[in-house]
């Protein structure tokens, strides 16, 4: 609620709700995949139709998708909705990468990375829609995390690096708190920024 309340982009309180968003997402998908069991395949198609129809309902009523165009509450509340699903996707997409592709956590960091990889070349050097250019790269970074935590996390004896939870975090954290305090000095770098190719963006908004 605090982040509707306000109308201009505040990195700490933004960042702050992508993250309650990420564990809710998480949350989510670990009841829809395991407590339900439907398991992450068709967990993920499920989350993949949610999100398509919720993108198309924001089109269709806001006429725009694109994260700096967001002038309403009812468009941010669509904007928050659909990063809301995208981290439950992600999280999907993540657990099933690690536990039932073979990949394992690194292999699936680095699958993950290097589709990343592919979407900034995109966004440099071909005409690809940056609207739908910033919606696969934020679907991407969920279970780039996701994986890349567990590679940090999990013991050696797991194909992990062993630095075990209380580590991890820190080092994510450290990792989080400086690009958050990069992009507070580079505005152009902030959400919309990215998403729009310009530096005229709200920042998140």
């Amino acid at each position: 609620m605090a982040q509707l309340a306000v109308n201009r982009y505040i990195p700490v309180l933004y960042w702050a709700v992508i993250l309650a968003t990420s564990t809710a997402g998480t949350t989510m998908s670990d009841y829809m995949d395991r407590t339900l069991g439907l398991g992450y395949a068709t967990g993920a198609l499920i989350l993949v139709s949610i999100l398509a129809v919720v993108l198309g309902l924001w089109r269709l009523s806001e006429k725009s998708l694109s994260v700096s165009d967001i002038t309403t509450r009812r468009g941010e509340l669509f904007y928050w909705t659909a990063i809301l699903f995208s981290n439950t996707l992600g999280t999907a997409l993540g657990d099933f990468l690690a536990d039932d592709s073979g990949l394992g956590f690194g292999g699936g960091a680095l699958l993950i990375g290097s589709l990343l990889a592919v979407v900034v070349v995109a966004y440099y050097f071909t005409s690809i829609s940056r609207v739908l250019l910033f919606w696969v790269a934020f679907v991407l970074t969920r279970p780039f995390g996701a994986t890349f935590g567990d590679l940090l996390t999990k013991s050696p004896a797991d194909h992990g690096l062993g630095f075990g939870t209380r580590g991890s975090s820190l080092i994510l954290f450290g990792l989080l708190l400086g690009l958050i305090l990069y992009t507070s000095v580079r505005p152009p770098l902030s959400p919309s920024a990215l998403e729009s190719g310009s530096a005229g963006g709200r920042g998140g908004r």
